[in-house]
């Protein structure tokens, strides 16, 4: 029989899954899966499952947040040989399926997984060590994701990124450093970066532009400056929600490798979840280096 090894977050989102799991085991049995079954019990504890039980299955699927898709690929990158990777949404946010249009009804997500095409998609490598799915970052706003407790997502869902995100208006840092990447070098003091491999971002579709491919190869970088006046603050945020014309304190770029040269460490974000304290950064793209299986309807 195929060998399915199943991860899942009890606790994503509203727990949602304790309602759907004995209906999401039936769809995997019925197509033919064994099936290994195993809930997470903390941080790490993806990660750790999928390192050790993920050799010899032909599928991987996890169930939960962006964290726990972001343990689960992480997991995969230690494995000798990869397998295809299925994903059922489970969070508050699940920035990755909305970029992949996979469904958050989660037996439609199921069953997607047994039923759909592999699509190959471009993982990103953060300082040789860790890897990341869709988003690393560091700045403005980035605390919020990890420093929101679970069960306040949970209660409040995405209201809860936006209640949490207003209160670090008042203490934005700003970070002297130099950028580096392919023919572009900047340098000066930045509030916020980010290099994504999505179209939505703390599920916000506007930070990024509409024509991202996944497995391209490149990143789309976005580098705010430290805005000097209120009315330059404003003008950042008009660039960046509502279109108007471009200004000096913001770039967007793409790249397949990118490096970051601080004057203090800096705190990142990988997905979400913290990524450790940084003084140098580099980042590369590996393409296409996970087949994930969704609907083949989905066109991106």
């Amino acid at each position: 029989m195929k060998k399915m090894l199943f991860v899942f977050n009890p606790r994503s989102g509203k727990a949602q899954i304790k309602n759907k799991l004995m209906d999401i085991l039936d769809i995997f049995a019925k197509a033919g899966y064994e099936l290994l079954v195993h809930i997470t019990q903390g941080p790490g504890d993806a990660m750790d499952a999928v390192e050790r039980y993920g050799n010899g299955m032909e599928l991987v699927v996890c169930s939960g947040g962006d964290g726990t898709l972001n343990e689960t690929i992480n997991g995969l990158m230690k494995l000798e040989r990869i397998p295809r990777l299925g994903y059922i949404p489970a969070g508050s946010t699940n920035d990755f399926a909305s970029s992949l249009k996979i469904s958050r009804d989660m037996l439609a997500a199921a069953r997607a997984i047994v039923y759909g095409k592999p699509y190959s998609v471009d993982i990103g490598c953060f300082c040789k060590e860790r890897h990341f799915v869709y988003i690393a970052a560091f700045g403005a706003f980035t605390e919020v994701a990890y420093l929101t407790p679970q069960d306040f997502k949970n209660v409040l869902g995405h209201q809860a990124y936006m209640l949490e995100g207003m209160k670090s208006l008042t203490s934005i840092k700003s970070y002297y450093m130099r950028v580096k990447c392919d023919l572009v070098e900047l340098e000066g003091e930045f509030i916020f970066g980010m290099v994504t491999n999505t179209v939505s971002v703390g599920g916000f579709k506007g930070l990024v532009t509409q024509d991202v491919a996944l497995n391209d190869g490149e990143f789309e970088v976005l580098l705010i400056r430290t805005p000097k006046t209120p009315l330059d603050f404003t003008n950042i945020i008009n660039y960046m929600f509502l279109k108007e014309e471009p200004n000096e304190y913001v770039h967007k770029l793409r790249t397949s490798s990118i490096n970051f040269f601080p004057e203090e460490p800096i705190d990142w974000v990988l997905d979400g979840e913290f990524g450790g304290t940084r003084r140098e950064v580099e980042i590369k793209n590996r393409k296409k280096k996970i087949q994930i299986l969704r609907n083949p309807q989905k066109k991106h």
